[in-house]
């Protein structure tokens, strides 16, 4: 299926306003493979597929705007991580990424592990079956009640985050006859190469307890003395987007040194180490992200040399991959509204929906990349972005990117890699109702996260 291009004046294909060159893609209709998920595919009549169904009847029968999730992907991705680290290291799924009760019991069914960081993602991985021993309860201001009903449920670590928190975790499981086990999250004053928004390790930030300055030793002193807690070990994480280990090196260097200090002044060896997520994935053909097994291999490394040179015995590696799984293996599907030509800028072309269903763009400036999936063209290239329909300038999807010069209203656009905190951080601002998700595999796609309706919104507006 193919349209031909309209004469209708220039198309400013090679250059940015900023006067930057760019080289439109030799093949608009072609799809990078590391952007999308392993089921993705055009078939004969220029229509993409997932799951080996058409978007077009997707589209038909979800409505747009959709995630759809390729479930074989996420899975595959699962097994992945979990085999490149083995028995011997725990592999937990960030839940904040992307979480609903299908995928806890995909996690489960697949063998990882579950961190939290809230009373409701909570709720939702105990409701779905995954067994309170494998969740990891993260936060920087955990409540009381949230604290109470992870210890109540028996979640297999806390991650501590503070000084108020050591007493609160520990005053909460003396008060059950508990005695919980804990980690110390330590900032390590690595700055990972990312956005400043999701640079989690530098010491000027709300997360964890700094090394410099003996702040996170004076935690472990702490923990120590408090007979509800349990200290199991240290947690780390330097950030978000990674693409190298670099910076977990000197993470562990830091991390390691703490735990020899702990050990010469405290006679204790603790037995976990959590270096935490980040890692990258692709959104653009750019962006180059490593495998789960090339990564295990570099950390597992890192840490056994780091702890031969202080002497101790190489503790359990504990990871939290959450967009790593998740985000690959789902799309964005938009259908065009408008095309907007400003001559000697760009086009604009907008979707109907934008920063509600994705507020990455705006938020951290991220790239996504956009595909003509309802059909190709031999259309030449068209400087464009892609923007909701939203009443914010800056309700931007793609920022820059090129598309066949004929597309038109009722074309269908996906954005791949939304997989991860698109529909997490889903709003309903102008009122717009948030999209469903869409488990796709074999063939067979069923909603595991349904649509919003007028309904849903009337009915928390009580006044």
């Amino acid at each position: 299926m193919s349209r031909s291009a309209h004469p209708a004046g220039p198309r400013y294909a090679d250059v940015l306003p900023e006067g930057h060159y760019v080289a439109p893609p030799s093949d608009l209709n072609a799809l990078e493979p590391k952007v999308w998920s392993r089921t993705v595919g055009r078939g004969e009549d220029g229509v993409v597929t997932v799951g080996g169904i058409p978007v077009t009847r997707l589209a038909e029968e979800f409505g747009t705007p959709a995630y759809f999730l390729d479930e074989s992907d996420f899975r595959a991705r699962c097994r992945a991580w979990r085999d490149a680290f083995g028995a011997d290291a725990d592999v937990f799924y960030a839940g904040k990424a992307f979480l609903s009760r299908a995928v806890v019991r995909w996690l489960h069914e697949e063998g990882l592990n579950l961190d939290v960081c809230s009373a409701g993602e909570l709720t939702t991985a105990l409701d779905a079956g995954m067994p309170a021993e494998r969740i990891a309860l993260h936060g920087n201001n955990k409540s009381t009640e949230e604290i109470t009903r992870a210890v109540e449920a028996g979640v297999g670590r806390i991650v501590l985050d503070s000084f108020q928190e050591i007493v609160r975790v520990a005053h909460v499981a003396e008060r059950l006859g508990k005695r919980q086990r804990v980690q110390i999250r330590v900032t390590v004053g690595v700055e990972a190469h990312t956005h400043e928004f999701i640079a989690t390790a530098h010491e000027d930030q709300k997360f964890g307890l700094a090394l410099a300055g003996g702040q996170a030793a004076e935690a472990v002193r702490r923990a120590l003395k408090l007979d509800g807690l349990e200290l199991v070990g240290i947690h780390s994480h330097i950030g978000s987007q990674i693409f190298d280990t670099s910076g977990f090196e000197v993470a562990a260097h830091r991390v390691v040194g703490l735990l020899k200090e702990v050990r010469d002044e405290h006679g204790v060896e603790l037995p976990e180490i959590d270096l935490g997520g980040g890692l990258g994935i692709a959104y653009t053909a750019d962006d180059d992200p490593r495998e789960p097994q090339e990564i295990a291999t570099a950390l597992r490394e890192i840490v056994t040399r780091e702890c031969a040179s202080a002497g101790l015995a190489v503790p359990r590696i504990s990871v939290e991959p959450g967009r790593a799984i998740v985000g690959p293996t789902a799309f964005t599907l938009y259908e065009v509204g408008t095309v907007k030509e400003l001559p000697g800028l760009r086009t604009y072309v907008s979707v109907d929906g934008g920063m509600s269903d994705n507020i990455r763009t705006a938020l951290y400036d991220a790239e996504y990349t956009v595909a003509l999936v309802s059909r190709t063209s031999d259309a030449a290239p068209m400087l464009s972005r892609v923007v909701g329909k939203h009443c914010e300038s800056g309700d931007i999807v793609v920022r820059d990117a090129f598309l066949p010069a004929d597309v038109a209203p009722g074309d269908l656009l996906a954005v791949p890699a939304t997989g991860a905190y698109c529909r997490s951080m889903a709003s309903n601002y102008n009122h717009a109702l948030r999209p469903p998700v869409v488990a796709v595999a074999d063939g067979a796609a069923r909603v595991i996260v349904r649509r919003e309706t007028e309904e849903d919104l009337l009915r928390l507006d009580v006044g």
